[in-house]
């Protein structure tokens, strides 16, 4: 497959594919585009099929930065039963709209919260908390809002996560970026929040992009890995890794990803 799918866009332009990597809507977390032009490993701990699971013995839960609601969508579609009360946060107003439209119909509330603001609840309302990528864990508010024996549980981003795209467009980045997202650091400021780790697992996963169209949606979809990015911006790397594309075949990057469950002490 990986060949045909070279092939197939090995003979259109730089201009046609860019063109098109620039249109594509990036509203929500919905990476469905990518299919055959782009691909990634998933984690072997299935976080969605996971979370399903915790959903159907939980009473009150909330999910932080749903994005457009998609991972909780599909979860609540599979539980076995569903809370009594659901919540969910997102703090781009894009992403809020589209998870409203998608997550009401299943009796969640959606909150439109800045990333750095207190979560709007109050202490203890939730024996769930979850999270697919948050932003940036706020351990002390995951905290205040869980109830005593309440549960954390999410995938997060990894250190170093696809930096081989943000050092090919950006340079070498320093030891503190690379580090900032470190599962024993993530641990470290849990803990001094007062929760306690119950499981914490990682792994690294294999992407490929297989056209330059990939790459133009994907750093216009998750715009905080090369900060400002435009096509015009960055068209002569843009062109470069075009061409590097046709004669080598995929641009190879990889994703990091870890598992976090954390209780908050009885």
């Amino acid at each position: 497959m990986a060949d045909q799918r070279d092939q197939r866009y090995r003979h259109r332009s730089f201009e046609d594919l860019v063109a098109e990597g620039a249109a594509v809507p990036t509203e929500g977390w919905d990476f469905s585009w990518f299919a055959g032009r782009a691909t990634e490993e998933r984690p072997s701990w299935g976080y969605a099929d996971s979370l399903a699971g915790r959903l159907a013995e939980a009473e009150a839960v909330l999910d932080v930065d749903t994005g457009g609601g998609e991972v909780l969508d599909f979860a609540l579609g599979r539980a076995a039963r569903v809370p009594a009360l659901l919540a969910a946060t997102e703090a781009w107003p894009p992403n809020a709209a589209k998870a409203t439209e998608l997550l009401r119909p299943r009796g969640v509330v959606v909150v439109a919260a800045p990333a750095d603001a207190p979560l709007p609840f109050a202490e203890g309302a939730f024996d769930l908390v979850v999270s697919r990528h948050p932003v940036s864990p706020r351990w002390s508010e995951i905290a205040r809002v869980l109830r005593p024996g309440g549960t954390y549980f999410a995938q997060h981003v990894g250190p170093s996560s696809v930096y081989e795209i943000v050092e090919y467009f950006l340079g070498p980045q320093s030891e503190e970026s690379r580090t900032a997202r470190h599962p024993d650091r993530e641990r470290a400021d849990a803990e001094a929040a007062g929760l306690e780790i119950v499981g914490l697992c990682a792994e690294r996963l294999r992407i490929e992009f297989h056209d330059i169209a990939a790459v133009v949606h994907f750093l216009r979809k998750v715009i905080w890995m090369v900060p400002g990015f435009t096509v015009e911006a960055y068209e002569p790397e843009l062109r470069a890794l075009h061409e590097l594309i046709a004669t080598r075949g995929p641009f190879v990057a990889h994703s990091t990803r870890h598992l976090f469950e954390a209780r908050k002490p009885v």
